[in-house]
């Protein structure tokens, strides 16, 4: 009785806080209320994170997993609505100094807030009908932070394109959740999914459900064929790209996560993995031929939420669980210093012509080594011979770019303690991962491993296929490739302006209003 009063005292507080965040963002709005304002109100949006991680620490160290009314209230829940409104409040931050002059600067942090604040909410809900509501509500904050500048006709262009698929989106997860609801007769998602109710989801009904479930995901995630609305959105400012692609894009990671007793291995999860699959050669091979910055993080983001679907495919939610984490920081990182990109850092001819291909096959053999070694010590989960492969052919690429492609001497050995220390402290922070998350079980059976050799077969072909087409630059596969993958990494000419116009009328008009 005294762990379900205090987890109700840390969720009252918590809402307090988030209604108190919303009405200062409201508060900021009126005109007469000074510019310097925004100093209190990010300290007030300080106030719900600081409650999530009192609550998240509650929660891990008691190992509570309480349910008040519609609410989650595991570590889970607690972790993502501490990340979320986190990252939201280092963006806010940095936009004090970054947006200032903007005729928008207001609305701007009332929309940041409110995003962030519903979507943390939808993750702490276990009632359906509240998670669908409260995600919609992130999906409209979305739209309305990218056309926020509506005077622009590229930003608006953008919008129309990201409202248009993330309402698609939305209603297919509307759609399976009215459909488990009508199977089941539970509008919790902890009861609709126990062993009872799933087993009266069979056949066609299961397909279905699990494929409206694949496709809500799959669309924010900009997975292919669905990457354009993410392409087309760098027109956003970069605080709004950086929300986007650190803490919105990867909702897939704990959707399917929440929903993974229903995954069977049918269809649904074969159509996930090979989606994601064809993402990550698409994503990758887009971040290598642009030359806009913010275009190569659009192309990492698509490759690096391929990699985290895959990860839930196979069943390794927790996994996914820490690379949505580590990839929203990372990328909220690289997009709030995106001013500081004036060049794309290239390998010069020199280190091509001097490419030690004796360190090339020792990063193959360390990757083989490094991958055989970790299927040894985990033979017991299914997953486990997949992420094997997976991670002994990231560490392959890591060890080609970092070692073998550094030049000389200090360059190989500067490349080698940069590897060594991010593997270092990934497994230190999977370690706590999987520690705080340990009372968190979530399995669901994988794809057959023929469908699973064929994706790692298709991702070894286009990592194997790149560095020849690299190669032979004067050849028509090269001409092919380079060309159909920077198509498919342009916007539609409707959303791009060649000449700034608004901003034009933006000085002409004074700038700020």
């Amino acid at each position: 009785m005294l762990v379900s009063l205090s987890s109700l005292s840390l969720l009252t507080l918590f809402f307090i806080m988030l209604i108190a965040s919303g009405l200062s963002g409201l508060l900021y709005l009126h005109p007469r209320v000074p510019l310097s304002f925004v100093r209190i109100h990010i300290g007030i949006v300080t106030l719900p994170p600081l409650v999530s991680l009192l609550a998240f620490a509650n929660t891990t160290i008691n190992g509570i997993n309480d349910h008040i009314g519609p609410w989650h209230l595991d570590s889970l829940a607690w972790l993502m609505a501490f990340f979320v409104l986190s990252i939201g409040l280092i963006i806010q931050r940095f936009s004090v100094r970054f947006l200032m002059g903007d005729r928008s600067y207001r609305k701007y942090f009332l929309f940041f807030t409110f995003t962030t604040c519903v979507a943390s909410v939808a993750w702490l809900s276990s009632d359906l009908r509240l998670i669908v509501t409260f995600w919609g509500a992130t999906l409209i904050g979305l739209t309305f932070l990218i056309r926020i500048n509506n005077q622009w006709k590229v930003a608006s262009e953008a919008a129309k394109v990201t409202g248009r698929l993330l309402a698609v989106s939305w209603l297919s997860l509307l759609i399976a959740v009215i459909w488990l609801f009508q199977v089941t007769g539970q509008w919790q998602l902890s009861l609709a999914l126990t062993n009872e109710n799933l087993a009266q989801i069979q056949g066609w009904e299961s397909t279905g459900i699990n494929l409206l479930i694949v496709l809500a995901v799959i669309i924010p995630a900009a997975q292919f064929p669905f990457q354009r609305w993410l392409i087309e959105s760098v027109v956003a400012p970069t605080p709004v790209s950086a929300i986007m692609h650190a803490g919105l894009v990867n909702v897939g990671g704990i959707m399917l996560t929440r929903f993974s007793p229903l995954f069977n291995g049918d269809i649904a999860s074969i159509a996930l993995l090979i989606l994601a699959s064809i993402s990550v050669l698409i994503g990758s091979g887009i971040s290598l031929v642009q030359v806009d910055y913010k275009r190569q993080l659009v192309g990492s983001t698509i490759g690096q939420m391929g990699f985290m679907l895959i990860q839930c495919a196979l069943g390794a939610y927790i996994a996914a669980i820490i690379h949505l984490i580590l990839h929203g920081l990372f990328k909220a990182t690289l997009f709030l210093q995106a001013g500081s990109a004036v060049r794309r850092f290239e390998a010069s001819n020199r280190v091509n012509e001097n490419l030690s291909y004796l360190w090339i096959l020792a990063g193959r053999a360390l990757g083989l080594i490094v991958g055989v070694a970790f299927w040894l010590m985990a033979p017991g989960e299914g997953y486990q011979l997949i992420s094997a492969i997976i991670l002994g052919w990231s560490l392959s690429l890591s060890w080609t770019q970092l070692i073998a492609f550094g030049e000389g001497k200090i360059g190989r050995i500067a490349g080698l303690f940069i590897l060594g220390s991010v593997a270092g402290v990934y497994f230190i922070i999977s370690h706590l991962f999987y520690n705080w998350l340990d009372t968190i079980f979530y399995e669901s059976a994988q794809p057959p491993m023929s469908i699973v050799l064929i994706v790692v077969s298709l991702l070894v072909f286009g990592s194997a296929i790149g560095p020849w087409v690299a190669r032979n630059r004067s050849s028509i596969s090269f001409t092919v490739l380079y060309l159909w993958l920077l198509k498919l990494g342009e916007a539609k000419p409707r959303a791009v302006d060649p000449h700034p116009n608004y901003f034009r009328q933006n000085l002409e008009q004074g700038g700020n209003k």
